[in-house]
Formats: structure tokens, C-alpha cells, sequence
């Protein structure tokens, strides 16, 4: 047991904590943050006052991050993303770039497990050369590789919204294929996909609510949430709208309705002073939830973590003992 509550995380791109709150979840503790925006900051402040922190992952000192068996890494996947208009610039962008910083942290303390999270659209950016370089850049400072994309919705989050997770062990290659992958096989839905079975249905198109009176009617999982405020911004496709059919009305969702759909507590994006100005504070929800990890797959991932970590210091262990034995 004293082993379990010593796992620890060091979170970088921290962002609202999605990673954190996942990894809490599975028994690990959080011993360091960073993150540079500042709405996102004060999320992380309410939820974790005790944990220290860093703003830029540029001046980051890797000295000043505590020891700690998991790296996690949210990257910034804005020049990545599929859903950004006009030219990618990849990992030569400002904020993806960022990825190297990290890069540079972890060859020089090399934790035992790094975690690294994107837009499914790194798999493809330049004709795949960015992730490549992800990869390599990894493979390179000892780490064995593994990625696989995840579905939120497989995961009891009502939202499609698939990402690539990275992850990599320091010097084992059966480490991400443990964590990322089950041993189990499982059975297909069977009876919706045979020949005369029900046709299948897209979840997009299942409606839920009272579609006979005023509503509200929302769809039984939502399109992948991004990262953009309240106004109009032409993503229309990246949107979920709630109707109201008697009266004719469509809005969008709320930022509470948002933080359910990301698999947040109630509440979770609510800074705690209080000292921002409500339209102000409706866009900074809306950014910052878009951009968050989804905790339900950081803790299912975690669990997986946690188990290949344990696993692997039990191993240690008994290499020690017979070692000292031998002697």
C-alpha cells in the first residue's frame, strides 16, 4: 500500500487539470504543475493549493521539478489541430513547438513513464514528419514507445473527441504495449451488427429530451468540443447546439453543460475570486475546457500506469534481494 501512495506525477501543460484530476483519481499524487495561461492557473490553484508550480515551461529549471515517477504532457496542439484555418506550421509552430522544451526537461531528469496527449491530427501533420519527430525526439533520450488513439466516448464521456496519447518508458520496450493496449479481447456489439439486425444508428443523430414539448433537445454524444469562445467563429461543424422545437430557439452550451461533457465535476472551471467579469468568464471556461484532457481516459490510463509502475518496483525489489543474496 505505501508504495501506491507514493506515485507521483509531475504535470506539465497542465491546463485545467485534466491529466491531475485523472491521475488523482488512481491513487497517484500531484507534486508539480505548469502552465502558462492565466485563467488556467487559478483553476489549478483552486484545486491544488498545496502544489507547486511553474508559469513558462521555456525558463522551466528541470532541478525545480520534484522527483516523480510520471511525466504527463498535454502539448499545445494548436499547430497541429485539423481544426485551425489555413496552414499548419507543425512543430516549427510557437505553441506545438513547445514539445521540445519538454523534451529537453525530461533527457534531463528521464522519469520513469512520460504521457503525452494531442489532437489526433499530430498522427498526420506534415505528412506525419511531426510525429516522427515526436517519436524519434523520444526514442532518442532512451524511451521505448507506444501510442494509441482513444475515443472519450468509449470511456462514459458523451463527446466524440478522439486523441492521440503517447507513451514512453525509460528503457522498456514491453512497457507501452502493457499500458496502452489490452491482453483481453472483447465482444463486439453482435446483434446490431449482424446482417438482419437492427440498423445501426448514429449516436450523433439520437436525440435526447421531449421532442413533443419545448424542450431542451441535445444529442446523445456531442461533437468533439473546441477550443473557442462564445462568439461565432465559422467551426460550426466542431459545435453542439441545444433546440428549444416549439419556440424556434438554438443556443449553444453552457460552460457547465460543457464541463459534464468533458467528464469535469460540476463546477470544475469556476475560478475561486471570483474577479472576473461574466462574458469574460464564459469565453475563458470555453478555452479552457476545450483545450482540457478528458479526466475519465487520464484515469483509466493512470490505473494502467500505476499498475505497470508497481508491477516493475516489485521486480526491482526481488533483482535487489537476489543480488544481495549473491553476495
Amino acid at each position: 500500500m505505501g508504495r501506491q501512495q507514493h506515485l507521483t506525477v509531475a504535470s506539465l501543460f497542465s491546463g485545467i487539470g485534466g491529466f491531475d484530476l485523472g491521475f488523482e483519481s488512481a491513487g497517484f499524487r500531484i507534486v508539480f504543475q505548469c502552465e502558462i495561461n492565466k485563467f488556467c492557473l487559478d483553476i489549478l490553484e483552486k484545486h491544488w493549493p498545496q502544489v507547486p508550480r511553474a508559469a513558462n515551461i521555456k525558463e522551466l529549471i528541470s532541478a525545480s521539478i520534484p522527483f516523480s515517477d510520471v511525466w504527463t504532457a498535454g502539448f499545445p496542439c494548436q499547430d497541429v489541430s485539423l481544426a485551425r484555418v489555413g496552414r499548419r506550421a507543425g512543430l516549427k509552430g510557437a505553441r506545438s513547438g513547445l514539445f521540445f522544451d519538454f523534451a529537453r526537461l525530461v533527457g534531463e531528469r528521464r522519469p520513469r513513464v512520460v504521457l503525452l496527449e494531442n489532437v489526433h491530427g499530430l498522427l498526420h501533420s506534415h505528412k506525419g514528419r511531426d510525429f516522427e519527430t515526436v517519436i524519434r525526439t523520444l526514442a532518442e533520450l532512451g524511451y521505448c514507445v507506444g501510442w494509441r488513439v482513444l475515443n472519450s466516448k468509449n470511456f462514459g464521456v458523451p463527446q466524440s473527441r478522439q486523441r492521440v496519447y503517447i507513451v514512453g518508458c525509460y528503457r522498456d520496450r514491453e512497457g507501452p504495449g502493457k499500458i496502452l493496449f489490452e491482453s483481453e479481447c472483447r465482444e463486439r456489439d453482435a446483434e446490431a451488427s449482424k446482417k438482419n439486425g437492427q440498423k445501426l444508428v448514429s449516436p450523433f443523430k439520437r436525440i435526447v429530451g421531449d421532442s413533443g414539448g419545448k424542450g431542451p433537445l441535445v444529442q446523445s454524444i456531442a461533437y468533439c468540443l473546441c477550443a473557442c469562445s462564445a462568439r461565432h467563429t465559422g467551426t460550426d461543424w466542431s459545435r453542439t447546439y441545444v433546440p428549444y422545437p416549439k419556440s424556434g430557439r438554438v443556443r449553444r452550451l453552457t460552460p457547465k453543460e460543457c464541463e459534464g461533457v468533458m467528464g469535469f465535476p460540476e463546477g470544475w472551471s469556476l475560478p475561486a475570486d471570483g474577479q472576473y467579469k461574466i462574458d469574460d468568464l464564459d469565453t475563458l471556461r470555453y478555452e479552457a475546457l476545450g483545450n482540457a484532457v478528458t479526466p475519465p481516459v487520464a484515469a483509466w490510463l493512470s490505473s494502467r500506469i500505476r499498475v505497470y509502475l508497481l508491477a516493475s518496483k516489485s521486480q526491482d525489489s526481488r533483482r535487489e534481494i537476489e543480488v544481495a543474496s549473491c553476495g
